[in-house]
């Protein structure tokens, strides 16, 4: 009796020390996200909620600073916040419940459910959609250039219409990943024409109903009020200034939540109960090209390394918000941070995660950054390199003499050393660059990070051709072009005066990010027939002159 009386003591002392221990290192670890964001509950400043899961327990559920700066509201476990693109993980859910239910297939053709959808000329399937890779241009930067402002108005029912006037693609569907909004909020429309329900209530039924997640919604009505949510804030003149959002850009955004409820939904995906293992597998499901190539991006996710661990994740961008969600299959580990203002989500993210991950050493440098030997060339040789190159719309560089070495100069940018490694191969920008030859042996371009970049001849152009009216059937929007004290603006009735920079010959670089590249073109008679619009997700907008 004595023996087993030492061995039951024994045992619950076991457990008790054993608990103990995890309770301090719970606490250590606690108090180390705490002096992170400790200045942030010192001042009167926006703020943030930080999730940790690990082994479907919550580690960590707290608010730091304040969700509104008018009434001095701080920010709590059950702050609803605008999660932006995070949002797009729960359409990339609903759409991988309906494919195991048969509703529907990832080749399907897009226009076998949407037959309003633009005819292209190519196949658009439900996976192009899922992974960007449908070449649809991104409404963020479509919408603007007709005069949309951020804190506009923006419906879904009007980026349907933008979509449905749209007559080319950025490229043809599988050859590309480009990342575009306006596929997922397509997906949304599938959905809900197949289901005969709208998006937000299919996913209250099949999501956030089973999850428990009472303080989630896609938010389709911009007028509803809602309680506990945070305000978007942005710092300017040093003063705090509130972002308007009335955005309702559902499927690619426009998701609002708490971190309390994404504790549920994090739990679900690292140990899935509802929609079951296959659906969160098909999540997981990386994208792929027409050449076979695979790319990071999954269903709503992307999918790829930290710290040598396999990491899922996705950021949101909207409004002031700044939100990212992690998750590391092999610890078992998620971390959910969300903003109310527009600071580096991703690296308060990860400084959370690594003290979870009691990770200590600094990330492995990239040894191919490290600049190599450089030489010496004659004048002969330097000489071939010269002139101009076309690196992208809008996007060139020169290459000119200084002494007895080159110089190197992109749009915009001031000029840099560029140091040969050898006879053909040069180095700027940490990356090398080597040239190719034409027929004549004449230097006919670069190579530059995977891209090949020909010569061209400057053009003495006079920018009094450029001058007029250009509209956009697309957009229905117009723009008038022309000089104001010797140089070259666009002016637009919502948009204002928008400077423009000259690249080379008739490409000019634009003042604002939705038309960061305005390049003119010709037709057979040579007389300006228009210009194109190009930014990173949308490219040669066309609008034909008046």
């Amino acid at each position: 009796m004595k023996k087993r009386l030492l061995i039951t003591f024994a045992f619950m002392f076991l457990i008790s020390v054993t608990n103990s221990f995890t309770q301090n290192l719970h606490d250590s670890l606690s108090n180390k996200v705490d002096s992170l964001f400790a200045k942030l509950n010192k001042t009167e400043s926006t703020g943030i909620a930080v999730l940790v899961v690990k082994d479907e327990k919550v580690l960590l559920q707290r608010g730091y600073g304040l969700a509104n700066l008018e009434y001095k509201v701080p920010i709590t476990s059950t702050t609803v916040f605008d999660i932006a693109s995070m949002s797009k993980q729960f359409t990339g859910m609903a759409i991988s419940v309906l494919i195991e239910q048969g509703k529907f297939k990832p080749d399907d053709d897009i226009r076998t459910y949407i037959p309003e959808f633009p005819d292209f000329g190519y196949k658009i399937t439900i996976d192009n959609l899922v992974h960007h890779t449908s070449g649809l241009r991104d409404w963020t930067r479509t919408l603007p250039l007709a005069g949309w402002k951020t804190g506009d108005v923006i419906s879904f029912d009007q980026i349907l219409n933008m979509v449905y006037h749209q007559k080319d693609l950025n490229f043809k569907p599988g050859s590309e990943y480009a990342y575009s909004n306006t596929g997922y909020n397509i997906l949304v429309e599938l959905i809900q024409r197949v289901t005969g329900k709208s998006f937000r209530e299919w996913t209250d039924i099949n999501i956030f109903g089973p999850l428990g997640m009472k303080n989630t919604h896609f938010h389709d009505d911009y007028t509803e009020v809602i309680a506990n949510k945070a305000c978007g804030y942005y710092r300017q003149n040093n003063k705090f200034h509130v972002s308007i959002n009335n955005l309702t850009a559902l499927g690619s955004s426009s998701l609002y939540t708490t971190i309390e409820d994404l504790s549920k939904w994090v739990i679900n995906i690292d140990n899935p109960k509802i929609g079951g293992k296959s659906v969160i597998n098909q999540m997981f499901q990386q994208g792929k090209l027409n050449n076979d190539s695979l790319i990071s991006y999954a269903y709503g996710l992307e999918i790829g390394k930290y710290r040598d661990l396999k990491e899922i994740s996705h950021s949101g961008s909207w409004a002031s918000f700044s939100t990212y969600l992690t998750y590391f299959p092999e610890k078992h580990l998620s971390v959910v941070v969300l903003q109310n203002s527009p600071t580096d989500v991703y690296k308060a993210t990860h400084d959370v995660a690594d003290i979870y991950l009691a990770v200590n050493t600094p990330l492995n440098s990239n040894q191919s950054n490290k600049s190599p030997k450089f030489i010496d060339l004659p004048d002969s040789v330097l000489n071939n390199y010269t002139g101009t190159y076309r690196l992208g719309a809008a996007w060139y560089v020169t290459i000119s003499r200084s002494d007895n070495k080159l110089n190197i100069c992109a749009t915009l940018e001031t000029a840099r050393p560029f140091n040969a490694t050898s006879d053909t191969t040069f180095w700027a920008y940490n990356s090398p660059i080597s040239f190719y030859k034409n027929h004549s042996s004449d230097i006919a371009g670069l190579y530059y990070r995977g891209m090949t970049c020909p010569k061209v001849m400057p053009l003495n152009t006079p920018w009094t051709d450029l001058i007029g009216e250009y509209y956009s059937e697309e957009l229905d929007t117009k723009y008038r072009i022309c000089l104001e004290k010797d140089k070259l603006v666009a002016k637009h009735f919502k948009n204002g005066t928008i400077n423009l920079t000259h690249a080379c010959n008739e490409d000019f670089a634009g003042s604002v990010g939705y038309m960061s590249s305005v390049e003119f073109y010709r037709d057979k008679k040579g007389h300006i027939e228009g210009f194109w619009v190009t930014t990173t997700r949308s490219r040669k907008q066309c609008f034909v002159k008046l």
